[in-house]
């Protein structure tokens, strides 16, 4: 299976946990394709954000059972990948600089 960059990287993970670590610790949490191994995501965020990658750390989410009617239905599989960036590079997926305050937010506290 070929893929292209933009097909290796799904997009982040928008959970409170995925801020905090983006925030604190120049780690991303993002999800990526399930045929994507270490090396292929590691050279799509270097081209992509034009970073370096110190390690990167792969997570499979089976998805979830559950019963619709009398059958037994199974959701999708997902890949998550936790990336660790070297000293000095920093990549904010989520546009904010403190965990819990955006822009937007900000913009409309500002307007009222």
């Amino acid at each position: 299976m070929d893929l292209s960059l933009q097909d290796i990287i799904r997009g982040a993970v928008v959970s409170s946990k995925a801020q905090q670590i983006n925030a604190g610790q120049r780690k991303l949490v993002l999800r990526v394709h399930p045929a994507a191994n270490k090396l292929l995501v590691k050279e799509a965020i270097e081209k992509l954000f034009e970073v370096k990658v110190d390690s990167i750390r792969i997570l499979n989410r089976k998805g979830k059972n559950r019963l619709v009617r009398r059958h037994k239905v199974t959701g999708a599989l997902e890949k998550r990948a936790i990336i660790t960036l070297k000293e000095g590079y920093q990549v904010d997926v989520f546009g904010q600089s403190e965990v819990g305050t955006s822009d937007a937010s900000a913009m409309t506290k500002q307007e009222k």
